[in-house]
């Protein structure tokens, strides 16, 4: 099954998920960068990232390759942001949201927090669908590696196997 892991990673962590699912299942991936970037420090982070979640913010973005005719699946990550799904997401699934109606969806988040439950609904309604194929949610597993985290991530891979 040809499969897309799109996401967008500010500080690793989603981008760590990101790679260990192009290796499991030979994905192609497809890093979402914003044109003007987020502060990634202190209380900045926080307040713009924030803010750009709670508003529903679509920023702009770098340019980048998803032809969805050569996918029957497609993965998304995204870091939570709020209790949402991080902006740049947003920005590609209004973009793509006809063309990933006939595909198998899947998502990930990450979070230091909470959240990520909340963030999932909102990504599901955003792309119009009944239910994800697996979700799973991470906290920082770049950052703070665990077994649980290592867990959450064979499971997510054992039910895209099934």
């Amino acid at each position: 099954m040809k499969t897309a892991v799109v996401y967008y990673s500010m500080l690793g962590n989603t981008a760590f998920v990101a790679d260990k699912l192009r290796t499991e299942f030979g994905a192609e991936l497809v890093e979402l960068t914003p044109v003007k970037a987020y502060p990634d420090k202190g209380f900045r982070k926080f307040l713009w990232g924030g803010k750009s979640a709670v508003m529903a913010e679509k920023p702009k973005l770098q340019p980048y390759r998803f032809d969805a005719e050569k996918y029957d699946r497609v993965i998304i990550g995204f870091p939570v942001w709020a209790g949402r799904i991080a902006p740049p997401l947003r920005t590609f699934v209004e973009e793509n949201r006809a063309a990933l109606k006939d595909k198998r969806i899947s998502a990930f988040a990450c979070q230091s927090g909470s959240g990520a439950e909340k963030a999932l609904n909102g990504l599901r309604e955003l792309a119009g669908i009944s239910d994800f194929e697996a979700t799973a949610i991470l906290i920082d597993p770049k950052d703070k590696p665990s077994e649980e985290n290592v867990r959450r991530i064979a499971e997510f891979c054992a039910k895209l196997s099934e």
